[in-house]
């Protein structure tokens, strides 16, 4: 049929407003994004994850209203480069940072009281302005953008802070070693510091020399009046109130439950009645602490608090339905402070001690919770075992808000399990590695998990393990499966690329 050219100018103007239309309800459902990072908190320390002993009820009800994955992984096993792969959608043979660096050449950096009084001494080395963020990518989408928490890629000063890589706000700490405390003498907010009501009580400072460890006053320096938790969490729920109208994306990235020991009084005392009598801890590598066992399983009950009270903000407000709401954590539990992540079985079903946890690429270290919920889009009450990763983050919320992918990423979106619809495309494989703790490499390969550990010590063989049948990584099938050995060694030369800091370089893999 023929149409006429004033019905055709007609037609078009029809079309052009509906489409017109079309982009601005899809622009108007673009969902609000939470993105909640803990901090060393390992697979099995959430109910919903196995733990028989620590109380998660508001985590484990956003798992049951939404989806749970099984296989999920963190992108480095320590704090700043599993947050740069995060922020970049890079992984660890790529991103810029891949290691913590305190930046020491800068002068006395693990002096407390130094940093004070100059805050430049503050903050890890920094990301390039020229690398992009998932921060500047929603910004591009119209989104109001906040972090708040631990940042730990760019000290004060530096083009790494919040602010310069795509977060229109920032509260927290800027800096790894200031989260050595929970009670510090000041937060940031945005490219200023916030003083607190928080004498100097210096990270890693010890009873006192005529202490009574058994006694209580003992440990009267290490509770002090601003609980930095308290105050970040405040600032997250400001943030959403400020951006009701949406869309906003919140990166609330908790220094909970990284050592030290310290949490709210009612938590620890719940606690202390539900485990009875333990002993105190008196080492020295963190706060001492009365009773570690209660205060440990306190911290994570306090950020299962917080994240009731969250989605609490969110119904409230009215936006809880069209809120995407990501939980998960940077890597595994520690295994040091009077953490006594043993008796709590945190990484369960994997070895959660020295040397299979935080700072390693086994299961223990790397194998992290991730929960999603999205009420409008995700079904509740779905357990995946997609094979996903930190550096998938980027493309899939790229997917979402309907951003161009940057040729950048490595990731993969993983939004269709979200909305329970086919994954046709999936990883072949993921890679990691970890210029610290002895030089590591580690590959994920359908069942098999290929590790490289005491690089630095020349060592380049590679242990081989079947993660079906050996989650613990125990038994060493390099020598029965030479095939597999070649292919994986074969990933580890194309994925590593030469550092671009020193700090970071690898010379037994051709960095110099």
């Amino acid at each position: 049929m023929l149409i006429r050219l004033r019905e055709l100018n007609y037609f078009s103007f029809w079309l052009l407003f509906s489409m017109g239309l079309f982009s601005c309800m899809k622009t108007e459902q673009r969902p609000n994004i939470i993105y909640i990072l803990a901090d060393d908190l390992g697979y099995g320390e959430l109910g919903v994850y196995g733990q028989e002993i620590i109380e998660t009820p508001h985590i484990d009800a956003l798992a049951r209203k939404g989806i749970r994955f099984t296989q999920h992984y963190s992108g480095s096993p320590v704090c700043a480069p599993s947050r740069s792969v995060l922020m970049t959608g890079l992984h660890s043979g790529h991103t810029h940072i891949r290691g913590n660096d305190e930046w020491e050449d800068r002068g006395d950096v693990w002096s407390y009281e130094a940093m004070f009084n100059n805050p430049f001494l503050e903050g890890q080395r920094p990301l390039l302005d020229t690398i992009v963020t998932v921060a500047e990518i929603l910004k591009e989408k119209g989104y109001q953008t906040g972090a708040v928490g631990k940042w730990g890629l760019g000290a004060p000063k530096t083009e790494g802070v919040p602010n310069k890589q795509g977060f229109d706000f920032f509260y927290g700490y800027n800096c790894q070693r200031q989260a050595h405390t929970y009670y510090p003498m000041h937060l940031w907010k945005n490219e200023e510091r916030e003083f607190l009501n928080n004498r100097m009580v210096p990270p890693h400072a010890d009873l006192a020399d005529d202490a009574q460890p058994d006694d209580s006053t003992s440990y009267n320096d290490f509770t002090l009046n601003n609980y930095a938790p308290e105050l970040i969490h405040n600032e997250a729920m400001s943030f959403i109130e400020r951006n009701i109208g949406g869309p906003f994306f919140l990166y609330y990235a908790s220094p909970i439950p990284h050592l030290p020991l310290q949490a709210p009084r009612n938590w620890v005392d719940y606690y202390r009645n539900k485990l009875g009598a333990e002993d105190p801890y008196t080492g020295k590598n963190y706060y001492p602490n009365l009773t570690p066992r209660a205060t440990y399983a306190a911290m994570i009950s306090t950020l299962d608090e917080q994240v009731g009270e969250i989605v609490k903000k969110l119904k409230d407000l009215g936006l809880y339905e069209n809120t995407l709401i990501i939980f998960t954590s940077d890597n595994g539990p520690t295994y040091t402070g009077g953490a006594d992540t043993r008796y709590f079985k945190s990484s369960r079903p994997f070895k959660a001690e020295r040397g299979w946890s935080k700072g390693y690429l086994y299961e223990g270290g790397i194998r992290v919770p991730m929960i999603a919920s999205w009420p409008s889009r995700i079904e509740p009450g779905i357990v995946s075992d997609h094979l996903s990763v930190f550096y998938d983050v980027m493309p899939t919320l790229c997917e979402i808000t309907g951003h161009p992918l940057p040729a950048q990423t490595d990731g993969i979106s993983f939004l269709p399990v979200l909305i329970n619809k086919n994954q046709v495309k999936k990883h072949k494989y993921l890679y990691w590695e970890f210029p610290a703790y002895n030089g590591q490499q580690a590959v994920r390969m359908g069942k098999w998990k290929g590790i490289r550990r005491d690089i630095f010590d020349n060592n380049l063989d590679i242990e081989l393990f079947d993660l079906d049948k050996d989650k613990q990584e125990q038994n060493n099938l390099a020598a029965k499966f030479p095939d597999v050995i070649g292919k994986i060694e074969t990933i580890m030369q194309l994925e590593h690329t030469p550092a671009t800091l020193d700090r970071f370089k690898i010379a037994q893999l051709g960095d110099y």
